[in-house]
């Protein structure tokens, strides 16, 4: 058998659903990549899908996806050997896959094959799985009854279903919840043909994967010392070029704004990974714990060192569960003693809906302006006590912190009730405390607030051996067609 090529170039132009739209396009045209991943889901994402696909059943993928796809059309036929590699298919990646396909077959690239990866979504096999002896425990507390029944149900795939759609010819590969870092050790599989129990190999491909999983927080997105960034404006998204011994150096499109050095790829490198000598995922346990990160200078950073070991034997389940109703509402307070009287509108707000016949089972006044976005942050046990000491030390004296207390703030309200109508009352009490409570509130231009039906987050696991994964894979012209007659 031939060798392939010895190293690889994988950019990921989305982090979540709701990233930058041009990012995709833009390092698709600059990055000479051979496989551009787009990473949408989280697990808010699949709770938002779950609300569409309640509505439609035609719905629960992301819809930013066709239309991006679209917009790479031009990049596609100047790069014939491009592929794409996303998660886009949310709930529902066939109906993601007719829509996509429907643009590639209006731009004469009807021949494009396009595969989606089915069997992350065990929710219609709850019931068989239960018998079979799942317990649906929560990873936090394990003793918990579950929920009586789960609006979705999402298991954590790897990356052998894109390596498979990939060694089959696609060149579109759409899935559903697949572990981020997955939609970069498939490509990386498939191009130098690994095998499934090279443990360092696959912990390298994953460890590309983690790094520009998030998008631009590896360019210089979050960055700590952030005012050092140029160009956020037009911030390139990451490029892993990864070889074929297992290096990997992290880069970007030439010319764009932010920066990869040692700092950003550390400080993503430890991002949501909990144990370092154990991080786990669907297709490896990653040991972390001796990754030597190098500073190549010209946004370049050699990353190597990653040991693997094998997967647990459960996949992460992301369920989702009907938990009731919730609103917010914002109002801007101004003047003099402004945050009393925000306080004050807060009070009477929640006390109104009290004497309306409703107590409300939680809610929440916030006072933003005035460090509620860090409750306790500042105070002498919290996170910030040493600056918050410092600047006591070194800055104004209260009476003149006092005298510049803030003159507007904003005053936010929420409530959670698993009754409908009681948050429908809350959301009525905002209007009237324009002109029946305190003086100087504004910003109530919009309409009032609405109820929204919370899905809750249920976090748990299920054996592997019982998600079986399966891949479909299409022309674009006879999606099309399909897509056409639905």
């Amino acid at each position: 058998m031939a060798r392939g090529p010895d190293s690889v170039r994988i950019g990921n132009g989305a982090g979540f659903w709701g990233d930058n739209l041009d990012a995709p396009a833009r390092l698709a045209e600059a990055g000479a990549l051979d496989f551009l991943t787009l990473e949408y889901l989280a697990e808010l994402t699949l709770s938002m899908l779950a609300h569409q696909r309640r509505r439609d059943p035609e719905a629960g993928y992301v819809p930013d996806f066709p239309e991006t796809l679209k917009r790479l059309v031009p990049s596609l036929k100047a790069q014939p050997a491009l592929k794409v590699v996303t998660n886009a298919g949310g709930l529902n990646p066939e109906a993601c896959a007719r829509a996509a396909a429907r643009h590639l077959a209006e731009a004469g690239m009807g021949d494009t094959r396009i595969a989606w990866v089915l069997g992350d979504d065990v929710s219609p096999r709850l019931p068989e799985l239960k018998s079979a002896g799942e317990r649906f425990a929560h990873f936090d507390a394990p003793d918990r009854e579950p929920p009586s029944g789960f609006v979705s149900a999402n298991a954590y795939l790897g990356a052998r279903s894109i390596r498979e759609a990939l060694d089959g010819g696609a060149r579109i590969v759409i899935t559903g919840r697949v572990a981020d870092a997955s939609l970069t050790v498939g490509p990386a599989m498939h191009v130098f043909g690994w095998g499934w129990e090279e443990w360092d190999k696959l912990a390298a491909a994953s460890l590309a994967g983690h790094l520009t999983e998030c998008g631009a927080q590896v360019t210089g997105g979050l960055r700590t010392r952030w005012s050092d960034v140029p160009g956020y404006a037009r911030i390139g998204y990451p490029i892993a070029v990864l070889s074929r011994s297992g290096d990997c150096v992290i880069t970007k499109p030439e010319g764009s704004g932010g920066v990869v050095d040692r700092e950003t790829v550390t400080e993503q490198l430890l991002y949501e990974i909990g144990d370092p000598s154990a991080y786990l995922t669907p297709d490896v346990t990653l040991d972390l714990s001796e990754v030597e990160v190098e500073d190549l200078g010209a946004d370049r950073v050699r990353v190597k060192g990653a040991k693997g070991l094998p997967p647990p034997s459960t996949l992460k389940l992301s369920c989702a569960y009907a938990n009731g109703f919730a609103a917010k509402g914002d109002l801007v307070v101004c003047g003099a003693d402004a945050v009393e009287k925000a306080r004050a509108c807060g009070d009477i707000i929640l006390e109104r809906v009290r004497l309306g016949g409703y107590a409300l089972a939680r809610t929440e006044i916030e006072l933003l302006g005035t460090g509620a976005a860090l409750p306790g942050g500042f105070s002498p046990d919290g996170p910030f006590a040493a600056f918050a000491a410092t600047a006591q030390a070194t800055g104004p004296s209260r009476e003149d912190m006092d005298r510049k207390a803030p003159r507007e703030v904003v005053l936010r309200v929420s409530a959670w009730d698993p009754r409908k109508e009681a948050i429908e009352r809350f959301c009525r009490e905002f209007s009237p405390i324009i002109t029946s409570g305190p003086p100087g509130v504004t910003g109530y231009a919009g309409s009032r607030p609405k109820p929204r039906p919370v899905l809750s987050y249920w976090p748990s696991t299920v054996a592997r051996t019982r998600v079986p994964a399966r891949v479909v894979a299409r022309a674009a012209s006879e999606l099309a067609a399909k897509q056409e007659a639905a």
